[in-house]
């Protein structure tokens, strides 16, 4: 622990110039007491580090000591900021290995760089859990995890959330064919389960647009107008709970061939209420039928199920059922003459 902290000393000192010994001591949570034996230590192994007294004194370094730690380009630093701000770290318990090797990178760039770095954490966010939920085609503004190609290369969204411009965007929601046109002000970039999203406010609103929906992108020579003391974080957290918590409109009952049900579950899990229940109700799997209960954000969404053909029957509510009849329906009279026509 005495050498982890004795380097944290000297990585603070070089980030940070003069430092006082009570901030020393706080950051380390150690008494001051503590900090200055370090700093006898530090002494008599070489490293040139001494303490000035009153009311502008403190810790220092002296002029041109430095120790490279990383050996990592400004760019690897810029990447480890990134994928810093991933949220996985709290879950391991690597928080504090987090911010001490964060420390050491920062030690390691040179000061002209340091900046970019830290504002590399800030616009730009790697969320890797899945959706655990569908959101609704009216959502994305708050859209979910299906699309198109991306029509704008992502190096311009890029380009967007650092020059701190409002941008103008034509943007495609899903299920519409016509472009809408937005001005936002961007907070950043956020990869969430490999599909990029781009966070900003729409009318000092925050709102959530997928990247490969986004048609068109402007920058605008307009400084973007970002709510006070608000970062991207704190938006995406925002946006993310009001996109998976967004209430179902629709409950569906449906039933699956058993030997399509492991497809079904790795495609609809989503939209999935429970576990799958067998038909026969003993939790055997003996039947040949297994009902599966879902939610859907709007009633047309119900149409997906069509995929799995005649292995799926939609048994509730008969609204459901009418969309899904009208929808095979459609298909039949579009395919009809491709039956006919085919040679016996």
């Amino acid at each position: 622990m005495k050498s982890s902290r004795l380097l944290s000393i000297v990585l603070l000192l070089q980030t940070r110039g003069r430092v006082p010994a009570a901030e020393l001591a706080e950051r380390l949570e150690v008494s001051t007491r503590t900090v200055y034996r370090d700093i006898e230590a530090l002494s008599a192994a070489g490293v040139p580090v001494y303490a000035e007294r009153g009311r502008h004194g403190g810790i220092a370094l002296l002029p041109g000591f430095r120790t490279d730690v990383t050996g990592m380009t400004t760019d690897e630093a810029r990447a480890l900021f990134i994928l810093a701000a991933q949220g996985a770290h709290s879950a391991l318990g690597l928080d504090d290995a987090l911010r001490s090797a964060l420390q050491k990178v920062m030690a390691a760039l040179p000061a002209p760089h340091r900046p970019a770095a830290e504002l590399a954490g800030r616009r730009i966010l790697v969320d890797p859990d899945k959706w655990t939920t569908r959101p609704s085609s009216a959502a994305i503004t708050e859209d979910g995890p299906t699309g198109r190609r991306a029509t704008v290369d992502l190096d311009v969204l890029h380009t967007a959330v650092f020059t701190d411009l409002r941008l103008r965007i034509g943007y495609r929601h899903s299920g519409e064919t016509r472009l809408r046109r937005y001005t936002v002000d961007p907070y950043g970039l956020v990869a969430k389960a490999g599909t990029w999203y781009l966070v900003a406010d729409r009318r000092g609103r925050p709102q959530l647009f997928r990247a490969d929906r986004v048609a068109s992108a402007t920058l605008t020579e307009v400084p973007v107008r970002r709510r006070a003391g608000v970062e991207l974080a704190e938006v995406w957290q925002l946006l993310r709970r009001r996109v998976e918590h967004r209430p179902a409109e629709v409950r569906v009952t449906a039933r699956i061939r058993r030997d399509r049900l492991d497809l079904a579950v790795r495609i609809l899990g989503g939209a999935l209420t429970g576990p799958p229940r067998t038909e026969d109700g003993d939790g055997t799997g003996a039947g040949e039928w297994a009902t599966l209960d879902l939610a859907f954000p709007v009633l047309p969404a119900v149409r997906q199920l069509l995929q799995f053909g005649d292995s799926l029957e939609v048994l509730a509510p008969p609204e459901a059922r009418r969309v899904m009849a009208e929808a095979a329906a459609a298909l039949t009279t579009l395919y009809a003459g491709a039956v006919a026509d085919r040679p016996s």
